[in-house]
């Protein structure tokens, strides 16, 4: 079955940096676009970064251009966001999702999320 797991998050102080990874399994994952969100408590759900299957386009929201960085190795099954100048408002469970088509049917998955909490 489709299988989407986060690591890396952690406690960082403001203008630290993380890298986060999502390995993914159950699926032909170098067939398909991946995204990371994040959801800040009492906050929507948000859209930080996207990234093509093929790697060689990417998209990240406003207020995370210039800070992260979206990456992904087809050989490991794996996409990362890597975040620097970190702030407390990254502060949010971070989720890495893509759109998968199985069985003829196409379903938006999601992992349990990982994590990031920026304070000193």
């Amino acid at each position: 079955q489709v299988q989407l797991v986060e690591s890396g998050g952690d406690l960082v102080q403001p203008g630290g940096s993380l890298r986060l990874s999502c390995a993914a399994s159950g699926f032909t994952f170098s067939s398909y676009a991946m995204r990371w969100y994040r959801q800040a408590p009492g906050k929507e759900r948000e859209l930080v970064a996207a990234i093509t299957s093929t790697g060689d386009s990417t998209n990240y929201a406003d207020s995370m251009k210039g800070r992260f960085t979206i990456s992904r190795d087809n050989a490991k099954n794996t996409v990362y966001l890597e975040m620097n100048s970190l702030r407390p408002e990254d502060t949010a469970v971070y989720y890495c999702n893509a759109d998968i088509s199985l069985y003829g049917l196409t379903r938006r998955y999601w992992g349990q999320g990982t994590q990031v909490t920026v304070s000193s």
